[in-house]
Parts: structure tokens; sequence; C-alpha cells
């Protein structure tokens, strides 16, 4: 077991700036306890949290593990765990953890833990890395100790996680990845997790003011009253879906977001679609949000400026309760067509900022600028 002089084993999380230093943050002030319950008696740790961009301009992984042992010589650390929120791939397949017991470092994909419990499952997936990493350090001919084997998320029954390939040129000793559908959908989840898509909304100012708009000018129209009589519940669905895809569709066009690969390999196609399928389900909660949120508004906004008697004038229909739903609902799906247009008047960088994490961000700024030369 790896221990300071002091008879603290000191572990460092190494974060990627925003998401992943939170999490870090968080489970910092549970980790030494916890581990030092699951050690046994006399054991002590201290964590520490450093935030710092480590995955900048790479995905590669054996850059990354470099940056991380070259991080952790210029300190005091036993051990270093470091989190980012970027996708990492090995071998075709999508990477959860590696790990190096003979340089005491462990890299972890957040992603790939899924969109859900992230916190408590991050917490889980560091207390085995660094249980695994202060244990003993025989390893034999076929690899690492059966002692060091990750055990907890890394070994239920219905998670897709599985022991990975390593090559013999490699840093890492000990790999866990995600594989078949189950594993593809619990990164995907896990990346718009890390897009944080609710975020989508107040980072679209200039879309959200014209949507506003739309929908208020929109609730006092009379043609608008007139429609919205003869509308029948599968047209207005239909109206729904489509201002939605529209206002999707919109957003990768005119921010450029749909990801392109030069190469003709599997894996890179796989990789794509898989970068493409988050952007897409990105895009969807943040709009379905901003709609839910302004057909709130406007049915709001309709009880409060409508006057039963000028509706029932004009359309010979009396304002009920279901008239102020129809109107609210139509008048959203006729706003969201509205904020697709004023999303036009955002930067490239504004939707993009709104869209992704920071690591993601830099990740297609990069892959942008190299198409670009």
């Amino acid at each position: 077991m790896r221990v300071s002089s002091q008879g603290v084993t000191v572990v460092a999380l190494l974060a990627d700036p925003d998401a992943p230093t939170e999490i870090a943050q968080r489970m910092a002030r549970m980790l030494p306890d916890r581990l030092a319950d699951r050690s046994g008696p006399g054991r002590r740790f201290d964590v520490e949290v450093v935030s710092e961009p480590f995955t900048a301009g790479t995905e590669d992984l054996s850059t990354l593990t470099r940056r991380i042992m070259d991080r952790a010589r210029a300190e005091s650390w036993d051990i270093i765990v470091a989190l980012t929120d970027l996708p990492l791939h090995s071998h075709g397949r999508k990477l959860v953890v590696d790990l190096s017991h003979e340089h005491g470092l462990a890299l972890l994909s957040l992603p790939s833990l899924g969109g859900f419990r992230l916190q408590t499952r991050a917490r889980q997936a560091v207390e085995e890395a660094v249980l695994s990493l202060t244990g003993p350090q025989a390893t034999g001919p076929e690899g690492p100790a059966e002692g060091r084997q990750l055990r907890g998320p890394f070994t239920r029954r219905l998670a897709p996680i599985h022991p990975g390939q390593v090559g013999e040129a490699e840093i890492a000793d000990l790999r866990y990845v995600v594989t078949g559908p189950r594993g593809y959908l619990r990164v995907l989840l896990g990346m718009v997790r890390a897009n944080r898509p609710w975020r989508l909304v107040p980072g679209l100012s200039k879309a959200l003011a014209a949507a506003l708009a739309t929908g208020a000018v929109a609730t006092v129209n009379s043609t608008v009253w007139n429609l919205t009589t003869y509308l029948s519940t599968p047209r207005l669905v239909i109206a729904m879906v489509g201002s939605v895809a529209l206002m999707i569709g919109w957003l990768i066009v005119d921010a450029n977001l749909w990801h392109r690969t030069d190469e003709a390999s599997p894996e890179a196609r796989k990789r794509a679609a898989l970068y493409n399928a988050s952007t897409v389900l990105t895009l969807g909660i943040g709009v379905v949000v901003c709609y839910a949120g302004l057909m709130l508004i406007n049915l709001v906004w309709a009880l409060f400026i409508l006057n039963d008697r000028v509706f029932a004038s004009t359309t010979r229909t009396s304002l009920d309760a279901a008239e102020y739903w129809t109107l609210s609902w139509f008048v959203a799906s006729v706003a969201t067509v509205g904020g697709a247009l004023g999303s036009g008047l955002e930067s490239d960088e504004a939707i993009r900022a709104a869209a992704y994490s920071k690591r993601e961000q830099e990740r297609r700024s990069m892959l942008q600028d190299d198409h670009g030369d």
C-alpha cells in the first residue's frame, strides 16, 4: 500500500473544470472517512482536489496518462485519480477507467458512468480505484493480482462494464470499458448529462427573447384564435413536433454542430455517430424544456389578457379551459419557430457554450480548426 512518510495516504483528484471539478469537490468531503473505513484500522487518507484542463487538445490515452504522471511527479501525492467529462475510447471500446498500479494513477471518464446517479457512481468508482491502487504491489504474469480487480459498480451483473484490452506498451495495467447496446446508451446519456441541456434556454438569450415576443403577439391575434378553434389534437401534436424539430435542425445547421470525420474507419464513423446523437439529444431536451416553459408563459399571459366576450364574438366559441389550453399549446409551437429564427442572431460560440460542456466546446473548436487548416 502507498503511504506517505506521515502515515497518511494522499489522494489527489485531478479534475477537468466545470462538472468534473464540482463532482470531485462534493465527493472529497466524504472520501477520507469512507476510504479509511474500508481499508481497515490504522489507515488514514487525505484527499485534495485540483482543477486543471488536463485533457485540453487531446483525447489520446497515452498522452493523457503521461500528463497525469508528469503532474503527479511535481507533487507529493501517493495516488492520483483524474476525472474528465470527455468520452474516451480504447481499442474501439468506450473507456470507463484506466489504472496503473505501478504509478499509482487512475483515469476516469465520467460519461461512461451514465446519466443518472452520476455523483454516487463517480464516488463509488473513485473509491474502488483508490482501494485497488493502494492494494498489494505483486503482479502476476497475466496482469494485476486478483485483489486489484475493481468491485462495486464494476462487477454488478447488469452493468455493461467489463475488463478491457491493455496493450503491452501501455502504461495502464488494468482497464474497464463499456460494451454492447446498453453500454452505448449509457455513454450517450452520460455525454448528454455532461452537456447539461437544461442550460440551453438561458444560454440563448436572443432566441428566447424572439420566442417570448412571438408568443405574446400570437396570443392576441384573432387569426390565431380562429385557427385554434379548428385544430384537432393530432394537428397540434404535428405542429409541436415540427416546431421542435425545426428549432433543433436550425441550431445544428446555423452553428455547424454536426460532427464530420475525415477518417474512413468504422470506429471513426461510430464515434461521429455517438457525438451527433448526443448533440441531437442535448438540443432536443433543451428545446422541449423551452417549449414547456413557453406553453406555461403563454397560458398565464392568455389568462391575464384575453377577454371572453371579444374571443367569443370573433370565433363564435366560448373561452373555456379547453380553449385556453389549445391556444397556449398552438402559440407555443408558433413561438418556438420564432425562437428558431431568433437563434440566427446568436453567435456560433454562444450556441456551443449553451449546448456543450467546456471540454466538449474545446474538442469541437479544435476539430473545426483542423478542418479549417
